[in-house]
């Protein structure tokens, strides 16, 4: 093993680019003498210190941070900087641990979505689901995608993942008994914690559900056949009709795939 390294090979063995090299000791971390020809030259210790760096950096320590503990090291600044990087790591795993349930949450619900059957008109027994909701009149897919995104924004302190987060939207009614689909006037969130204090809930209670595959260009007709099947039955509606995004463009390109729900609750 070679005693000194250029700057060139230790760029190329440690991964880190010639700039940040000059950068760390321009901030006076890395101290490489010089040869004859005043090229840099990087011995062990040097290294030993990109070793730090490396592992540090990849914890989001700052070079301050670092600078300071290779100046100062000692056994005790060693075990202070050990038990921060444990609780760094272990925060990282919390987080780890809190996305793969997510995901986990999201390919369970895709599967059940998957084995749906379109078309069936249901009764459901729902929990009170707590939700954020904002109004707009919205008639253009384009409007729609806009106003979630709006909606994200507003909350994103307690929105833990657009990609599974369940969304709905009010229909706008007065266009539906004119004959006009796919149009809404407010859009809403279901918050994940049943304890969040949302300003608008979906109360507990029974549910009449149709779930429908394909394009929002039908929800006129799907919201006719809900209203003809209260009619049928006998059933009043406590509350306007809204739609659930089981499977949207979050999840496929191909509108066929979509999978929208229907609910009204009943009085």
């Amino acid at each position: 093993m070679k005693d000194y390294y250029k700057i060139n090979e230790i760029s190329k063995l440690y991964g880190i680019g010639v700039d940040s090299l000059r950068y760390y000791e321009k901030l006076g971390i890395l101290r490489p003498r010089r040869d004859t020809n005043g090229y840099r030259l990087y011995d062990l210790k040097d290294m030993y210190k990109l070793t730090v760096i490396r592992d540090l950096r990849k914890l989001d320590f700052s070079m301050a941070q670092i600078g300071e503990f290779l100046e100062g090291q000692s056994v005790d600044n060693t075990l202070s900087l050990l038990r921060e990087e444990q609780s760094l790591m272990e925060e990282q795993i919390r987080e780890i641990t809190r996305r793969k349930g997510l995901i986990q949450k999201r390919i369970r619900s895709l599967k059940a979505a998957e084995r749906e059957t379109a078309g069936e008109i249901v009764v459901k027994k729902l929990p009170e689901r707590r939700c954020v909701r904002i109004e707009q009149y919205i008639t253009r897919d384009e409007e729609m995608d806009f106003v979630i995104r709006k909606l994200q924004r507003k909350y994103e302190d307690r929105i833990q993942n657009l990609g599974t987060q369940t969304i709905g939207a009010f229909f706008a009614m007065d266009d539906m008994e004119r004959g006009i689909a796919n149009s809404y006037e407010s859009v809403f969130f279901v918050m994940e914690d049943p304890e969040d204090d949302a300003g608008f809930v979906l109360p507990e209670g029974d549910y009449v559900s149709l779930c429908y595959r394909g394009g929002y260009a039908q929800n006129g007709e799907r919201v006719r056949d809900l209203k003809e099947y209260l009619e049928r039955e006998g059933f009043t509606p406590a509350g306007p009709p809204f739609e659930l995004y089981r499977i949207d463009n979050r999840d496929t390109m191909r509108e066929e795939e979509f999978l929208t729900e229907i609910q009204v609750l009943l009085g």
